[in-house]
C-alpha cells in the first residue's frame, strides 16, 4: 500500500476520533424528503464540521467494529456538488446497502473507496 494512503485513513480516524457523531436519521426511519426512501443503515453527520451542502461530514455507521471501513464518494447532478460520505463499522451487507442508495437515482451516483490496511 501506497505510504500516502495510509496517511489519508490516518487523518480520517483523527478527524472522526475529534469529533461528535450524530445520528439524525435511524436505521428504520424516512428521508424527510423523500418518505419512500427508508433508511437501512444509520445516517449523520460529524458534529462542527462542514461538506458541500453546507451541513455536517456525512457518516453512515453500522453494526460492526467502530472503525473507518470506507468512504463514498458522490456526485449529484441536481444539487450540482459532490461529497464524501464516511463509512464506520459496516458489515458488507451494509456497505452494499449504503453503496445502492448514492446509486439508486439517474441523478446521483457513486463509487466506494475501501480500507485495505488493518488497523
Amino acid at each position: 500500500m501506497n505510504p500516502f494512503d495510509s496517511e489519508f485513513w490516518e487523518s480520517l480516524d483523527t478527524f472522526v476520533n475529534q469529533s461528535e457523531i450524530v445520528i439524525d436519521r435511524p436505521k428504520g426511519t424516512a428521508h424527510p424528503k423523500y418518505p419512500d426512501m427508508i433508511y437501512k443503515v444509520d445516517y449523520g453527520y460529524l458534529k462542527d464540521t462542514s461538506s458541500m451542502d453546507g451541513g455536517g461530514i456525512d457518516v453512515w455507521v453500522g453494526t460492526g467494529e467502530k472503525r473507518i471501513d470506507a468512504i463514498i464518494c458522490t456526485v449529484d447532478l441536481m444539487k450540482r456538488d459532490s461529497e464524501i460520505k464516511i463509512l464506520i463499522g459496516c458489515t458488507e451487507e451494509e456497505k452494499q446497502l449504503v453503496y445502492q442508495v448514492h446509486n439508486d437515482s439517474p441523478y446521483m451516483k457513486c463509487i466506494m473507496i475501501r480500507r485495505l490496511d488493518s488497523v
